[in-house]
């Protein structure tokens, strides 16, 4: 199957391209600029605290299992699409790699702070340590596990560290 790209003068973008781009605007306004983003910050920050404040806890989740379906479906699709065939086994093991792009783009594990912008930071610095990790060729795939697994425990003993030094100085 050929790629569809749109060209913007001698500047050619893929269609998944455009996507990623129109969707993260789409995350960014409904998670910084709606009541259901701040909801969804305050829960993962303290839910008995958003309790306390009478937020709607559950609904609140419900949309958000809803957006993450809706989300993955979209996924599934344009990876179906990508590589021409519907391969169940596509995403197996990427777990990893959501989790640290997210710790890398300064979203705290402990939940009540995060970006947009951040995570896609940490996508872009993830993007190009695996680039640099494939495009040396001296290291296999294997290798690129371990360095993600790393990489992603140094940021959250730096998370942690960040976490200790701000609480311990109120």
């Amino acid at each position: 199957m050929s790629e569809v790209y749109i060209s913007f003068g001698s500047f050619r973008l893929p269609l998944p391209g455009i996507l990623f781009i129109v969707l993260t605007a789409l995350i960014y306004q409904v998670a910084h600029h709606t009541r259901f983003g701040r909801n969804l910050l305050a829960i993962g920050s303290n839910e008995a605290s958003a309790r306390l404040m009478d937020l709607p806890i559950s609904r609140t989740k419900i949309g958000a299992y809803a957006l993450n379906r809706a989300l993955a479906a979209m996924a599934g699709i344009v990876a179906t699409l990508y590589t021409g065939s519907g391969n169940p086994a596509t995403g197996v093991g990427l777990e990893l790699d959501a989790i640290a792009v997210v710790v890398i783009g300064g979203t705290l594990l402990a939940g009540g702070r995060g970006h947009v912008v951040g995570t896609l930071l940490g996508v872009l610095i993830f993007g190009v340590i695996q680039i640099g990790i494939l495009f040396d060729g001296r290291l296999s795939f294997a290798w690129m596990r371990i360095v993600v697994g790393l990489l992603l425990l140094v940021f959250i003993l730096l998370q942690h560290l960040l976490v200790t030094r701000l609480a311990s100085a109120r």
